[in-house]
This record gives structure tokens, C-alpha cells and sequence, in this order.
């Protein structure tokens, strides 16, 4: 019982969650700490805070890409330091800077996540040094400070990667393991009885969503770091075959969907369904060892108790068909058990192979896989063109920008009409929770009221009760570690501690009172009001909005990704690169529409378009990807190419032509149905049902029966979306 929050907290502490926390809290503590001791504790401040702006876009990735985005945003935050320092006495010229920063640096979005943290942290900047007026001199020698506290954080963290390059791959790795254990669990649950099937699947679409965002973050590091791409060393090419076997993987996981209600109405009684789940459970429970073996360093190993589990599963099965005289139970039913059991035995079969990957002596002699890792990743160059293109109210970044500049400034004005000491927190507060979409910036205004709230009273209480300085400055040390530790992975959380660690900061400044809570909590409300309230009436994006296009998109990748497993069955494919790449993009696209779907429960109920008809487009498009992945696997596994597969065409071009059918009608609002039929295949009388030609012949006509069922709901949202213009 107590075995699973030990291990969470273990995890968590060897996590790269834990141990950025550790390099901001040492990067943004230590100027102080030292400066303080000559009584220069001002200008430890001014470092520290160039320490702090380096470390938000110091997030995980290729150190090449960390360092060059640290170097960019040393200059950046220097030079607008100097020009807010030099102008912020005038306050409609400190107005207009404000503005014009706050679309500029939102337009940064255009170019990804990590141009975007460029751009979050030149508004830090901006942000915290309006109020500072100061002469010229003080100025400029404050922006060296600041220049040079940058420039300490990014040598901080070159050398921390320097000593240990390939642990920040292994901890993402082992996060992205984790995640499919996490979603195998989920599908555990629909072999439990009386389970609630639209919640489960709702869970393991939001689980879908996670292992695609922690494989991406792998490929990330794993397919952009020199050293493991070249596979020059064992272990770079140990973690990079533990991915290519992880991602295959969770293909076998993704291939079994059955129709689980039936399942249980067949074998529920026997209680073989229980034992699946507890089979399932404890597989998930051997790829939690696997991802906790990469961050210790330890080599996991196969209980054959669950060995035995499995021999067992199999010998029920061999019981239910051989008392199954009265026809209890059909022969679809059972084959189904079957299948799904020996789904299970592949999966273990992989998890042994990647097991025996961690031996020591085995880790040396690790043959390279050519892999062409170009085609995996994505890269989005500063492409000046990109800018101009996206200066028009079409375009979801730049109206996100306006906003936030017109809301920065909206924000200013408030902060001087009120007459509190640290106003620059209303804009702090409105420039962390202005998110491009509507239902993102609802989650962190939320989340930063909580945080906000709960963490001001654990700062009072701190102060109130404690006054050893000794005591008050490990509970800084705690909550600083807390704060920056937590702020990728739960940010309510992050402000939770980062509230009692700003009081707590404050008071050791001799700034501190409990008046200075009531204050944070103050600015915070009036903050989070006037980003919400902007969020959703000015220029606001709509998920909505989106919707075709991810939805066509989600299609088009599952037609590549059927086109390649068809060519496997139809000629002899050696290189499965265009395969995986095709595979690659359906994760992508069906993650993208699933968080898509997730996101616009968060929006007002006038914008929840559609939701119904995209909960089924959703549900079909799973089934699809699982019926597509299932076919490959079984590829894989025989090696088997179909002899005539002539005989199949028919069936493989309408399936396509089908689903291309359907894209085009998402983009026509239309009422005019057309009828496009099934085609039927021509069954042989005499064939083996179990031969591999019939598995096979009756696994692409029911990806063309799910193909059909895809095309009749896009006309159903067709005609519903004519009907809402």
C-alpha cells in the first residue's frame, strides 16, 4: 500500500522536474547569498534577477538550443532594461514601451515554445523594472549586473549538462515510459465490471494526449543531441533503441480495441476478465520499473510470477472453449480472448527485449539502427516572412498579441491609478495567465487564484509564528526549490510556494507584513479579472475555430498511415521509415484533436460546437488508428504478404477514397447526401476462418466499414455547421 507513494516520491525527486528546480533555486540564490556577505546585497539582487530571466527559457531540450536561447535572451533583457530604465520617468512614453513590447514579444508564439519563453522573459523584465527610477549611470551599471547574471546561469547550466549529458534524455525517457504505462492502466480498466466506458475513454484520450507530448519531448533531445544521433558511445545507442522499441510499443498497446461491453456480457460470469485486468496492471507495473531503472541506474528484471500469470490467463481460455459445450460463449467471443492474450504475450516479449538492453556486458555490444532522425523532428527556423504572413486578424498569434498588448496597458493604467507599493504585480499576473486560447488562460487564471490565495495565508501564518532568521531562510530555500521545481509540472503548486517565498523574501529585505499578502492577493484579483474578462471579448480565439482543420488533418494522416501498411501486404518493404513517419503523424494529429476536444469543455457553452458529433469523430478515429495498427502488427509478427491482394483492392481504394470523401466534406456545407457504398468481398466457402489470408481480408473490411461510419458523421457535421452559420 505504501509502496506506490514511496516510489511517486523517488521518482519525482530524480525527476528533471526536481532537478531544475534545484539549478534555478542554486543559479538565482547564489549572487545574493555571496554578495550579501560583503554587504552588497543590491547588486546580488540586480544578478540574481538576470539569473531568473535566463532560467525561463532554460526548459528541457538540446543544449545547443538551450544555450543559444539563453545567449539571445541575455541581450534582450539588457537592452530592454536600459531602454525602460532610461524612459520610465515619463509614464505615457513608459505607457507606449509597454504596448509595443507586449505585442512584439507575444508575437514571438509565431516560432515555438522556446521563442516564445524568449519572449515571456523580455517582458519580466520589462515588468519589473518600470517602477525603477533611477539615474542614467545606475542604470546602465544595473543592465552589466544583469547581463552578467545571465550569463552566470547559462554557464551554470552548460556545466551541469556537461556533467552528465545524457541525464536529462534519460529522465525524459523515463517520463515518456511512465505515460504509457499510464494509459495501458486506463485500458485495464475496461476489463473491469460495471466500469463507466465514456469516462474511461475521455481518461485514456486525455493519456493519449500525454504519451504523445512526452514521446515528442523525447525525440526532442534524443533525435537533436550530436552525441546520439551518431551513436558514437553505448549509451547513446542504448536510449535511442529503448525509444524505437518504446514507440513500438505503445502501437501494441494502441492495436487492441475490442468491443468491451460484449465481453462482458459474455464472460463476466466467468471471471476471466478480472484476471486481463490484473495481468494488464502488473505489465504497467514492469514498464514503471523500467522508467524508474533509467533515472537509477539500476537493470530491471521480469518476475516470472508474471510469467506464470499469463500461462494461467492462456490455460482459462483453453478451459472456457473446452466446457463450452452448450454455446455459452460464441466463437467470436472466444478468438477475441485469444487475440487480446496473445497481444499480451507480445507486449512482455518487447518489454524482455528492452530489459535485457539495461545489461551491462549486453550494453556494449549494442548494434547502431539507421535511422533517418530528420524526418522526425520539426524545425521552425526565424523566418522574418513568417511575421509579415501573420499580421492580419486571421492569424490566432496575432490576435493574441494585440490583446495582450492592449490588456498590458489597460493593466499599467490600474496599477497607477491605485496607490499600492508593488503594483507591478498586476502586471506580472496578467502577462503569466494571457494564454492565445480562451480555455488555457481560464485553466492558469484558476490556477493562479488558487495557488495565490492558499499560499498568501501559508505566508502569513510563516511569518506570525516564525522569527528565527535561520528557520525562515530553509523554509525560503524550500519554497524557492518548490516553486521552480513545479512550475512545468503542476503550477498551482509552483504559486503556492511561490507566494510564502516572496513574503518570506520580502521580510528578509525588510520589506515584509502582513499587509504585503493582503496587497499580492489584491493585485492578483484585479490582475487575473482584467485577463479573463479580455480573454474572452477581446480579439478571443475559439477552439472552435480550429476544429475542420484538425479534424482534416487527423484524416489525412490516417489515410498515409493506412497507404503504408497496405504497401506492406501488397509488395516486401524493407525500410519502414515511411512507415513510422506516416505512424508518427497520426499520433500527432489524434493528440492534437483529442486536446482540442478537452480544451473546449473549459469554454462557455454558445462556443461548444458540435461536441457530440466530435466525441464520435473522435471515437472513430481511435478506432481506426487501433484497426490500422493492428493490421501492421500482424504484419510484423507473420512476416506474411498477401498472395493475391489484387483481390483486395477494391476494398483498400474505397476505404481511401471514403475518408477523403469525408475530408472534403467537413470543408462543404452541403445537405446533399451521397451515396457511396460498401464494397463486399467475395468469401470463399472452403476457407480456413483462422488462415492469414482470411484474418487479414476481414481486418481491411473493417477498417472500410469504420472508414464508411467516419463519412456518414462528416456529413451529419456538415449539414450541422450550415445550420449554425
Amino acid at each position: 500500500m505504501f509502496d506506490r507513494p514511496i516510489r511517486s516520491i523517488h521518482d519525482f525527486l530524480l525527476s528533471t522536474y526536481f532537478a531544475d528546480g534545484l539549478r534555478i533555486t542554486f543559479g538565482v540564490l547564489c549572487p545574493s547569498l555571496i554578495l550579501a556577505q560583503f554587504g552588497m546585497l543590491q547588486y546580488g539582487m540586480t544578478l540574481s534577477l538576470g539569473a531568473l530571466c535566463a532560467s525561463v527559457v532554460d526548459s528541457p531540450g538540446p543544449i545547443v538550443h538551450r544555450r543559444n536561447a539563453m545567449l539571445i535572451t541575455t541581450v534582450l533583457i539588457t537592452l530592454i532594461f536600459i531602454i525602460v530604465g532610461l524612459t520610465n520617468s515619463n509614464i505615457y512614453f513608459t505607457g507606449i514601451v509597454i504596448a509595443c513590447f507586449s505585442f512584439v514579444f507575444s508575437m514571438f508564439f509565431l516560432y515555438g515554445l522556446r521563442a516564445a519563453a524568449i519572449g515571456t522573459a523580455s517582458l519580466l523584465i520589462m515588468v519589473l523594472s518600470i517602477d525603477d527610477i533611477r539615474p542614467w549611470t545606475e542604470v546602465l551599471f544595473s543592465a552589466l549586473l544583469i547581463f552578467a547574471g545571465s550569463i552566470w546561469y547559462t554557464l551554470l547550466s552548460y556545466f551541469f549538462y556537461r556533467l552528465r549529458p545524457y541525464r536529462i534524455v534519460q529522465q525524459t525517457l523515463s517520463d515518456s515510459i511512465h505515460s504509457v504505462s499510464e494509459f495501458l492502466r486506463a485500458k485495464a480498466k475496461f476489463y473491469r465490471q460495471n466500469t463507466n466506458y465514456d469516462d474511461n475513454y475521455a481518461d485514456l484520450l486525455q493519456l493519449q494526449v500525454t504519451v504523445h507530448e512526452k514521446q515528442d519531448a523525447v525525440r526532442e533531445v534524443l533525435f537533436k543531441t550530436r552525441e546520439i544521433v551518431r551513436e558514437t558511445t553505448p549509451e547513446g545507442r542504448f536510449l535511442l533503441l529503448v525509444f524505437v522499441d518504446m514507440v513500438d510499443l505503445f502501437e501494441q498497446v494502441m492495436s487492441t480495441y475490442y468491443n468491451y461491453k460484449q465481453l462482458h456480457e459474455q464472460f463476466d460470469a466467468s471471471g476471466i476478465l478480472i484476471h486481463y485486468e490484473s495481468v494488464i496492471i502488473r505489465i504497467a507495473d514492469e514498464l514503471d520499473d523500467i522508467a524508474f531503472s533509467l533515472k537509477t541506474g539500476s537493470t530491471p528484471s521480469l518476475p516470472t510470477s508474471l510469467i506464470e500469470d499469463i500461462d494461467k490467463l492462456k490455460n482459462e481460455i483453453t478451459a472456457l472453449e473446452v466446457n463450452n459445450t452448450e454455446n455459452k460463449y460464441n466463437t467470436l467471443g472466444i478468438i477475441a480472448l485469444k487475440n487480446i492474450e496473445v497481444n499480451i504475450e507480445n507486449i512482455l516479449s518487447r518489454i524482455k527485449t528492452i530489459n535485457g538492453y539495461f545489461n551491462k556486458s549486453e550494453k556494449k555490444n549494442l548494434k547502431p539502427r539507421k535511422i533517418e532522425v530528420e524526418r522526425f523532428v520539426t524545425r521552425q527556423n526565424i523566418d522574418f516572412k513568417l511575421l509579415i504572413e501573420n499580421i492580419t486578424f486571421n492569424s490566432s498569434t496575432f490576435r493574441h498579441s494585440l490583446r495582450v498588448a492592449i490588456v498590458m496597458l489597460i493593466g499599467f493604467i490600474v496599477a497607477k491609478s491605485l496607490d499600492f507599493s508593488h503594483s507591478y504585480w498586476i502586471l506580472l499576473t496578467i502577462l503569466v495567465i494571457s494564454k492565445p486560447g480562451f480555455s488555457l488562460a481560464k485553466k492558469r487564471n484558476i490556477e493562479r487564484l488558487v495557488g495565490t490565495v492558499i499560499g498568501a495565508f501559508v505566508g502569513m501564518g510563516i511569518l506570525v509564528y516564525i522569527q528565527d532568521k535561520n528557520t525562515l531562510f530553509v523554509i525560503l530555500l524550500i519554497c524557492m526549490i518548490g516553486c521552480y521545481s513545479f512550475q512545468r509540472k503542476n503550477y498551482v503548486v509552483s504559486v503556492l510556494f511561490m507566494t510564502p517565498y516572496i513574503l518570506v523574501l520580502f521580510d528578509f529585505l525588510g520589506l515584509g507584513s502582513i499587509s504585503l499578502a493582503r496587497e499580492r492577493i489584491y493585485d492578483t484579483l484585479i490582475g487575473s479579472g482584467i485577463a479573463l474578462m479580455a480573454s474572452y471579448s477581446l480579439f478571443p480565439n475559439w477552439e472552435y475555430e480550429k476544429l475542420k482543420e484538425a479534424m482534416v488533418d487527423t484524416l489525412i494522416a490516417n489515410i498515409k498511415y493506412f497507404e503504408q501498411v497496405k504497401l506492406c501486404y501488397s509488395e516486401q518493404v524493407t525500410d519502414l521509415t515511411n512507415y513510422k513517419v506516416a505512424r508518427k503523424e497520426v499520433y500527432v494529429t489524434t493528440a492534437n484533436l483529442a486536446s482540442l476536444f478537452q480544451r473546449m469543455f473549459s469554454e462557455p457553452k454558445s462556443k461548444q460546437i458540435m461536441m457530440k458529433e466530435l466525441h464520435q469523430f473522435t471515437a472513430l478515429n481511435h478506432l481506426l488508428s487501433s484497426y490500422i495498427a493492428t493490421l501492421s502488427l500482424y504484419y510484423k509478427e507473420h512476416s506474411f504478404i498477401f498472395p493475391n491482394f489484387e483481390e483486395l483492392n477494391p476494398i483498400t481504394q474505397n476505404t481511401v477514397y471514403l475518408l477523403n470523401l469525408a475530408s472534403e466534406n467537413l470543408f462543404k456545407n452541403t445537405d446533399t447526401v451521397s451515396n457511396v457504398p460498401l464494397i463486399r468481398r467475395n468469401i470463399n466457402p472452403n476457407a480456413d476462418e483462422q488462415s492469414d489470408e482470411v484474418i487479414i481480408a476481414e481486418q481491411f473490411d473493417t477498417i472500410q466499414k469504420v472508414a464508411y461510419d467516419i463519412y456518414k458523421l462528416s456529413e451529419v457535421i456538415s449539414k450541422t455547421t450550415k445550420r449554425n452559420i
